[in-house]
């Protein structure tokens, strides 16, 4: 109940019945801490008691950035008058001391929030995203055990994070466990939409798809180096025991020789390899403009 009443004054400090008594206060020396919207309104106002509740809900949402002071014009017109409103409902919106933005009348929803979403500023990074973000650095300098360890303490905070599920895939992946990577890539949704997610799982479609062996393939193109079948073999043995640069040039030979081989199946399976090792990755990036090279030139 303590918990509760103290989470009820917080939201409700969020939200104060102004006054030109205290404009100075609740509205110059506040908005140097934080932005404060204000908003002029009168009881007979009806676009006012539209957008009055609408302000009150957009400010809870928000959480804490920004207060709502409200000013009933009529019982305190100095500020009012200050500011040149002439008509109602008027916002203004202050940070440091200064008017900075503002609207007349009644707004949308969309339109309150966008307008304090601008004041509020980009949202500061939680502890998970900064978990995150050091598995991702991690896993970018080859630090398998650093990248595990961070996206394994995501996945405590956040044991739905798809961003955290994929990373751990990904480290069992590069690893060789392709079980373990498929055991934790199963946490998530079958039908989660994430582009890390849906990268692991596709080098996890590769790894089940690959042959086991690829010194057959190799002795064959060592004969033939037009042998295309040989290639594409080899490329998936590689990418599915996650050599997907390796993977990819291969591929990316076949269509320097015959673009259209086997209706373009080399070419299918390379932007499985850009999906597999990640959009951003250099295996898809280097592959991608070799791939234009070849098909423009």
């Amino acid at each position: 109940m303590l918990g509760e009443a103290t989470q009820n004054g917080a939201a409700n400090d969020l939200i104060k019945e102004g006054s030109d008594a205290a404009f100075m206060a609740d509205v110059i020396e506040a908005s140097k801490i934080q932005p404060v919207i204000v908003d002029f309104w009168a009881t007979w106002c009806g676009p006012c008691r539209q957008l009055t509740p609408a302000l009150e809900k957009a400010v809870r949402e928000a959480k804490g950035a920004v207060k709502l002071v409200k000013i009933d014009v009529d019982k305190n017109p100095a500020f009012a008058g200050q500011l040149r409103v002439q008509s109602i409902p008027t916002v203004y919106a202050f940070v440091d001391g200064q008017p900075v933005d503002g609207f007349m009348g009644a707004q949308p929803d969309s339109q309150i929030k966008a307008f304090i979403d601008r004041l509020a500023g980009p949202p500061a990074p939680s502890d998970l995203d900064a978990v995150l973000a050091m598995g991702k650095e991690s896993m970018d300098l080859g630090d398998l055990g650093g990248a595990a360890q961070a996206y394994a303490q995501a996945l405590q905070m956040d044991p739905a994070n798809l961003k955290a599920i994929a990373g751990l895939a990904r480290c069992y992946l590069a690893g060789g466990d392709v079980d373990q990577a498929r055991q934790i890539a199963g946490m998530a949704p079958a039908d989660a939409k994430d582009a890390d997610l849906e990268g692991v799982r596709a080098a996890l479609k590769l790894a089940d798809e690959a042959p086991s062996e690829t010194a057959a393939f190799e002795q064959r193109l060592a004969r033939d180096a037009d042998d295309h079948e040989a290639r594409f073999e080899l490329a998936s043995a590689l990418a599915g025991h996650g050599a997907m640069a390796e993977a990819a040039d291969h591929l990316l030979a076949i269509v320097a020789r015959d673009r259209d081989w086997n209706d373009g199946a080399a070419r299918k399976q390379l932007l499985t390899i850009f999906e597999a090792a990640g959009p951003t990755s250099e295996v898809a990036k280097t592959g991608r403009r070799k791939l234009s090279s070849i098909l423009f030139s």
